[in-house]
C-alpha cells in the first residue's frame, strides 16, 4: 500500500480547497456571475469528452506502435512526452497492461490521486468514499456494478495512486478493429476503461 501524503484531513469528503470552491462559486452564483447549469456543462464536457481525449489517443497508438507501447509500459511519463504531454504537477505516470490473464483497476484509497493529464477531471465516484473502499476488498464486486463481469479466472489487480504516482490502464484492444486508424481507436476508448472499471466501446 502506498504512503499517503496529501496535507489534508482523510475523514472529510472534501478538501480544505474542494470547501472553499464550493463556498465561492456559491458566491458568485448568488451575485449572478456564474451560471451553475453552464459550470455543471462544462465539468462534465472535461470528465466525459475533453478530458479523457489525451489518454485515448496514447492508448490507441500503443495499440497501433509496438514500440510505443513498449516505451510507455517501461516509463509511462517518458512516453507520453514524447506525445507533447507533460504532468503539471510533478507526478510520475505508470502505465499498467490489461490482458486476458490479468485485468487492472485503479483506486486511491485515501484521496482521489488521479492522472489528471490524461484523463481530465477525476469522476465524482471515484473520489467517493465506497468506491475507494470498495475496490479493495471486492474488485470484483465493483466492476459488476459497473457492468463489466470477468472470468472467474481472470486476476484483478488494484493500483493504489499517490500524489508522487499515477496509474493509466492500457485496455485489451477489442477483437475485428484490425486495420484501425489510430483516430478511430481513440473513438472507442473511454475514461473508465483507462481506470479499468469500464471496457472500450464497440459499436456496431
Amino acid at each position: 500500500m502506498h504512503d499517503h501524503d496529501h496535507g489534508h484531513d482523510h475523514g472529510s469528503e472534501l478538501s480544505d480547497t474542494q470547501l472553499r470552491v464550493r463556498a465561492l462559486e456559491t458566491i458568485l452564483t448568488e451575485k449572478g456571475y456564474v451560471d451553475p447549469a453552464a459550470l455543471d456543462a462544462i465539468v462534465e464536457a472535461y470528465e466525459t469528452k475533453i478530458g479523457p481525449r489525451n489518454g485515448a489517443r496514447v492508448v490507441a497508438k500503443a495499440w497501433t506502435d509496438p514500440a510505443f507501447k513498449a516505451a510507455l509500459l517501461e516509463d509511462a511519463s517518458k512516453a507520453i512526452a514524447t506525445l507533447g504531454h507533460f504532468s503539471r504537477v510533478g507526478d510520475h505516470l505508470i502505465a499498467v497492461e490489461n490482458t486476458p490473464q490479468r485485468h487492472n483497476v485503479i483506486v486511491c484509497t485515501l484521496c482521489s490521486c488521479y492522472p489528471w493529464e490524461m484523463l481530465g477531471l477525476p469522476p465524482v465516484w471515484y473520489k467517493a468514499a465506497p468506491y475507494r473502499s470498495r475496490t479493495v476488498k471486492d474488485p470484483r464486486g465493483v466492476l459488476k456494478d459497473f457492468g463489466v463481469t470477468l472470468p472467474a479466472a481472470t486476476e484483478i489487480r488494484v493500483w493504489d495512486s499517490t500524489a508522487e504516482t499515477r496509474f493509466l490502464v492500457l485496455p485489451m484492444r477489442p477483437a475485428g478493429t484490425e486495420g484501425w486508424s489510430e483516430d478511430r481507436l481513440a473513438e472507442i476508448v473511454t475514461r473508465d476503461s483507462m481506470i479499468g472499471t469500464g471496457l472500450p466501446t464497440v459499436t456496431t
